[in-house]
């Protein structure tokens, strides 16, 4: 059990895992703990930048495919 919890891998993904689930609820936390204006701020600026996340993978994918049917 000792050469298991020395390995640096377990930790790695024990760590990732973490961030993966704890962040986000902290994050919402943090949010809902705001005065009523900030939470308005906050919700806005997520929305405008899922758009923008959104918007730079669909681009991305549009060029990738271009660059296939130039390749062909």
């Amino acid at each position: 059990m000792d050469s298991i919890l020395s390995e640096q891998w377990l930790w790695i993904i024990i760590g990732a895992l973490l961030m993966v689930f704890v962040l986000p609820l902290m994050f919402i936390w943090v949010i809902l703990n705001l005065p009523p204006e900030m939470k308005v701020a906050a919700t806005f600026a997520i929305i405008v930048g899922w758009g923008i996340a959104a918007g730079y993978k669909d681009w991305i994918i549009s060029k990738r495919e271009e660059e296939r049917q130039k390749s062909k």
